[in-house]
């Protein structure tokens, strides 16, 4: 039996996103529980002007591929932000095959709401928090009936606020959102992780690992940095492995060498130029 500590990077709810049926089933042989697509596109660009956006062209072709691909993992879709579209295309996702579904970019309870009852439970729902305002309102979007997750969108909101590097994440701020979504009873999951050991991230990794057992956090992005620049023979699967691994390590540190960890993380994000 896996100790507290071993099955926290082992139970950790990883995300991928890919169009390509075979990187699906090579992500779902590495252990990731969550793949699919992202069809945000509305005002993604605009909003993020000028820095590095991820637009995807995923299509709903796509997301029906996976869902034939896959065996065990959830089948994944970031939707639109709310617009007048959104009841269509819950409706064509869960079609198509997915079982997990993501609201990104909304603003407060109310919007929270109406997408839990869109779904009305045929999948699992998360929200992307990415915007001040619902930062302001998490206490009424933890409240929320009918939703399962919430995420919190570290770039978003870190071109809305001003914020340098993960300042957010070495806040106090952000631990009483983390303690606002677990007292709710949801999962509380945040950003994306690389391989802990890339030295080429203007921010060191490893202390961001460091950070998702200090806040409770259940699950994260596989980011686009997982897979740059890869060492020679790496595979996704040793990749994913040596992440749980390092993971389980930073949850068996005491509080002390966490604190440390985030204080570390604050003092690199202040000195960050991004």
């Amino acid at each position: 039996m896996l100790s507290d500590t071993e099955s926290f990077g082992q139970d950790f709810l990883l995300t991928l996103l890919t169009a390509d049926p075979a990187v699906a089933v090579e992500g779902e042989q590495a252990g990731v529980q969550r793949i699919g697509i992202d069809i945000e596109r509305l005002g993604k660009a605009a909003r993020q002007a000028g820095h590095d956006t991820r637009l995807s062209e995923h299509t709903w072709d796509n997301l029906s591929e996976i869902a034939r691909a896959l065996r065990s993992s959830d089948v994944f879709v970031r939707l639109n932000p709310p617009h007048p579209g959104t009841a269509e295309e819950v409706g064509v996702a869960i079609k198509c095959g997915a079982t997990v579904l993501m609201l990104p970019y909304f603003h407060t309870e109310a919007d929270a709401a109406v997408f839990a009852n869109l779904v009305k439970g045929r999948a699992y729902t998360m929200l992307l928090v990415e915007t001040p305002r619902a930062l302001v309102r998490i206490q009424e979007i933890a409240a929320t009936k009918g939703i399962d997750e919430i995420m919190i969108g570290l770039n978003d909101l870190r071109l809305s606020m001003n914020l340098r590097g993960l300042e957010l994440v070495s806040s106090p701020l952000m631990s009483t959102i983390a303690r606002i979504v677990k007292d709710s009873g949801k999962r509380f999951s945040f950003g994306g992780l690389g391989r802990h050991d890339d030295a080429t991230l203007p921010l060191n990794p490893d202390i961001l690992y460091a950070q998702y057992p200090r806040l409770g956090a259940t699950g994260a992005w596989l980011s686009r940095s997982f897979f740059r620049n890869p060492p020679a023979h790496w595979t996704m699967k040793d990749g994913v492995k040596a992440l749980r691994a390092r993971l389980s390590f930073w949850a068996a540190q005491s509080e002390h060498d966490l604190t440390l960890a985030k204080d570390a993380l604050a003092l690199q994000s202040i000195n960050s130029e991004v």
